[in-house]
């Protein structure tokens, strides 16, 4: 399966995040490629949460992804919306993963589990759990030839996740992201190879890259990763583009047989010391 991973530097509007990205999806399917992936807040990025959260719309309202719905019918391509910032039935916001059919359907969807919120030793506070509900279970999804297990950013860095879907069947792990250019820097890439090496899996990173129109500043660099931890290709920049890659869908399983460390983990006990 062919498969393009797409780095994009989303604006702060609806509208002119499609026209963005667009360009992008059209040009991957002109290069063959029959999987698509989008990175995280590809509907809208807007860091002013008073600003962002009364854009929110459902899902089968959004205006992004009904038209990427429509471009993956047009191309016959399977893409995945890497998130889509929308609001719940409940009112609250999800940062929700989509994959979309190439007849247009959504296939399946998956709320980004886990929430970044820290309190930095500068002082400064972080806390998108007040913006967005997490979801609660993991999704391994058919996408024509290839076994999904879909995630989103900040998932990447809990190992448990991954060995889960792997277990259940996934082969492409999808890490649609937004990082920040520090911690881009200091851990994306031996992360993502960490997590195809420990599962025998692919690894698809779509990154945003540069400096968006609200401020904010994402790193960029999206990678795909092969099941035995090779980069099978790296944009080495932050500009939007198209990244293809070849993937050989016999390879997870030759690497797990390898490495069987899914089958040989074993239970044990961790006792509690009191010194």
């Amino acid at each position: 399966m062919k498969a393009a991973l797409l780095q994009t530097r989303t604006p702060a509007t609806h509208a002119a995040a499609l026209a963005h990205v667009l360009p992008l999806v059209r040009e991957a399917a002109g290069e063959g490629a029959r999987l698509i992936l989008t990175p995280e807040g590809t509907n809208v990025l807007q860091k002013d949460r008073a600003v962002l959260l009364p854009q929110l719309r459902p899902l089968d309202e959004d205006p992004v992804v009904q038209g990427l719905r429509d471009a993956a019918r047009e191309l016959s391509v399977w893409l995945l919306v890497g998130s889509a910032l929308v609001r719940r039935e409940d009112g609250k916001a999800a940062n929700r993963s989509v994959l979309i059919a190439p007849d247009g359907r959504v296939a399946a969807t998956y709320d980004k589990l886990h929430m970044f919120d820290v309190d930095l030793p500068t002082g400064e506070r972080s806390r998108e759990s007040e913006a967005y509900e997490p979801g609660a279970r993991a999704v391994a999804v058919q996408a024509g030839e290839a076994r999904l297990g879909m995630t989103v950013c900040y998932d990447l860095r809990f190992p448990a996740l991954y060995r889960a879907l792997a277990l259940a069947g996934a082969e492409v792990m999808t890490i649609p992201s937004a990082f920040t250019r520090p911690t881009g820097e200091a851990h994306w890439e031996v992360l993502l190879r960490a997590r195809a090496i420990e599962t025998g899996s692919f690894v698809l990173g779509p990154a945003q890259g540069g400096r968006h129109e609200d401020g904010r500043v994402t790193y960029g660099h999206t990678i795909a990763v092969g099941p035995w931890g090779e980069v099978l290709g790296h944009l080495d920049h932050d500009e939007p583009g198209v990244l293809l890659a070849d993937l050989d869908l016999a390879a997870p399983a030759k690497a797990r047989a390898a490495i069987p460390a899914l089958k040989n983990a074993r239970e044990f006990e961790l006792p509690i010391s009191l010194r």
